[in-house]
């Protein structure tokens, strides 16, 4: 899409599939609530987490792809009517609008200078657009959000991707014995990351350390649902950088599973809380696309469309890279 090969695109987010990717390469990407949108069809990683959302060039396109897609399936059953219709942003002021900036999802460690002036020049823009914008904290949702999640996660990867043995359906191996089959099959269908989560999971969930692990990180999940939920008393929006840096070369990360994980660490609360998240463009650093992340109540897409409209208007981010405008 950012390179102009299509106009739309759907992702699938468990802790910052859509939101990221729309960071790193200049384009908008939507996180829905939890709920809105079926995931009937996908292969399920964490049921608890997964969802479906859009990504577009604009903010009004994501919210015309929302409009399409979103709503109750019989297919899915954990999928709900909408509160409200789905509106397509035309406000291009941010008057009557509460900006909460998180200070731990702003000053986390890791995050790049060039992102922290690009994210801080739009929120300032905020200000001048008509929003109120206040500090505000979400302690321990930035602090224990990434190591709750993956054990949240790769728990239910474990239960989910059980299924896949070779037999129903999917990839098959052949082998001797069922016990054969089911060894090549997983050996050979599943990649290095995957097995890696699927054994992280397994052992969350093993006799002994279930509690201890799996239970406890849903214990701590509730509270950074309940973090956000008081941020929301005094607040509308919640922005902060979407990545803490900007795109990595190819296969950079490919021998530090841990560095890869920590990309997640501004994406994730959210997505623990079940909340909408918006990501689109605000500048560039060392000459990269910089994603500004912006998160909202459940069912408050609208809110974010208003929002990140009114920004992107003003922020005329161009999308055509610097590289290829003066080729």
């Amino acid at each position: 899409m950012s390179a102009g090969l299509a106009p739309w695109a759907l992702g699938s987010d468990t802790g910052g599939s859509i939101k990221q990717p729309a960071a790193l390469c200049g384009i908008v990407g939507l996180r829905p609530t939890y709920g809105t949108v079926s995931r009937y069809g996908i292969v399920a990683f964490a049921s608890s987490l997964d969802q479906i959302g859009p990504l577009g060039k604009t903010v009004r396109d994501c919210a015309l792809l929302y409009r399409i897609i979103a709503g109750r399936d019989p297919c899915d059953s954990t999928t709900v009517d909408l509160p409200e219709p789905v509106e397509l942003p035309k406000r291009e002021d941010l008057r009557g609008l509460r900006i909460g900036v998180p200070r731990e999802l702003n000053e986390a460690e890791g995050i790049e200078p060039g992102v922290a002036e690009a994210v801080a020049r739009a929120i300032d823009l905020c200000r001048e657009l008509g929003a109120e914008v206040g500090e505000c904290e979400l302690p321990r949702s930035v602090e224990y959000g990434l190591p709750c999640y993956y054990l949240v996660a790769p728990a239910e990867a474990s239960s989910n991707l059980a299924r896949y043995d070779g037999v129903r359906y999917g990839f098959r191996a052949e082998g001797a014995t069922l016990r054969e089959l089911q060894r090549r099959t997983r050996d050979a269908g599943f990649g290095d990351e995957p097995k890696r989560r699927i054994m992280l999971g397994t052992y969350a969930l093993s006799a002994g350390y279930y509690d201890a692990f799996y239970g406890q990180a849903q214990r701590v999940r509730t509270i950074i649902r309940a973090e956000h939920d008081a941020a929301f008393e005094r607040f509308d929006v919640l922005a902060g950088p979407t990545s803490p840096t900007v795109a990595f070369r190819l296969g950079e990360r490919t021998e530090n599973p841990l560095a890869m994980y920590l990309s997640d660490l501004l994406t994730i609360p959210s997505c623990m809380a079940g909340l909408p998240g918006l990501s689109l463009p605000c500048g560039l650093s060392a000459g990269l696309p910089v994603g500004l992340q912006l998160v909202g109540r459940q069912f408050a897409e609208n809110t974010l469309f208003r929002a990140g409209h009114a920004l992107e208007r003003a922020l005329a981010f161009d999308r055509v890279p610097p590289r290829l405008a003066a080729a």
